[in-house]
C-alpha cells in the first residue's frame, strides 16, 4: 500500500470524512487480493487515482472519493455468488448503494464506482476519471496479490548474485 497517503493535505481534505466512518473502516475486516485488506486497497486505488487525476487535470476530487467508495461491499467475493449476476457485475452496483448512504455522489464519482470493472464487464466508462481508477484499481490487484512472489524472486535474486566469490 502506498505510504505517504495521510501526509498529503490536499488528499486527505477530500476523503477524511468518508475515511472518519464506520462503513468504511470496515472494509479493513475484509482480505480482498490476498495480501492486503480491502480498505487498504481502496485507499491505494483513491490515492494513485487522485495523483494521476490531478496530473492529467482531471477532478481529483471525485476521482479520491469515488476511488475510495469504489468497493464498499461486505461480503467475501471469492465465495458470495449472485442469481442476477457476476461478482464483476454486481459488487459495483452494490458499492454504489452503499457509497449514496454515505455522501451525496455526483455523475462522475457514479460513473467511477460502476464503471470501474470494465474489461470483466460490457459497459466503458464515460470519463477520464473513470478510466484512471479503472486502470489504477488493476495495477494495484495485481501488485497485492503478486507481493509475496515478488518477495520472494527478489531475495532469491539478491542471495544469488550479490555474492562476494563466484559461483561454480
Amino acid at each position: 500500500m502506498t505510504e505517504k497517503w495521510t501526509e498529503d493535505k490536499e488528499y486527505m481534505s477530500y476523503v477524511e470524512d468518508l475515511l472518519a466512518t464506520e462503513e468504511v473502516q470496515r472494509l479493513g475486516n475484509y482480505i480482498q487480493h490476498m495480501n492486503s485488506t480491502r480498505l487498504e486497497h481502496s485507499i491505494s486505488v483513491s490515492y494513485y487515482s487522485y495523483k494521476l487525476a490531478k496530473k492529467w487535470n482531471g477532478d481529483a476530487r471525485a476521482t479520491a472519493r469515488a476511488g475510495l467508495l469504489h468497493d464498499l461491499f461486505y461480503y467475501d467475493w471469492r465465495t458470495t455468488k449472485f442469481d442476477e449476476g457476476s461478482h464483476a457485475y454486481m459488487h459495483p452496483r452494490i458499492a454504489v448503494k452503499n457509497a449514496e448512504k454515505l455522501t451525496e455522489l455526483s455523475d462522475l464519482e457514479r460513473d467511477i464506482i460502476i464503471k470501474h470493472m470494465w474489461g470483466a464487464t460490457i459497459a466503458p466508462p464515460k470519463y477520464k476519471e473513470s478510466y484512471i481508477v479503472t486502470m489504477v484499481d488493476k495495477y494495484c490487484a495485481i501488485k497485492e496479490a503478486s507481493l509475496p512472489i515478488v518477495s520472494t524472486v527478489r531475495g532469491k535474486w539478491l542471495q544469488r548474485f550479490s555474492r562476494k566469490e563466484p559461483v561454480q
